[in-house]
């Protein structure tokens, strides 16, 4: 990147930096929904709460399965549909 170039492009920089920033969060995030330690952690809590009455056992096992679904989904942004048109 020449002198010019770099002059003309420091005014987006903080923009670029708010983006790059962002990147790195979602990142994080999905690092952090897809860990199988947290995976595990949910589905003990989910256990010691059934053992202790606060829910009953096919509650257990609804949010059992929306946990494991929420394991296995892409980590892929959601698209809009299409506009027709």
């Amino acid at each position: 990147m020449g002198l010019l170039s770099g002059i003309a492009m420091l005014p987006v920089a903080p923009v670029r930096g708010v983006v790059r920033l962002a990147e790195v969060i979602q990142r994080q995030v999905d690092q952090e929904l897809h860990n199988p330690a947290r995976t595990r952690r949910q589905l003990e809590e989910l256990e010691e709460a059934r053992e202790r009455g606060e829910i009953s056992a096919d509650e257990e096992r609804e949010v059992q399965q929306q946990i494991l679904e929420d394991r296995v989904k892409p980590a892929t942004p959601e698209t809009p549909p299409p506009e027709e048109g």
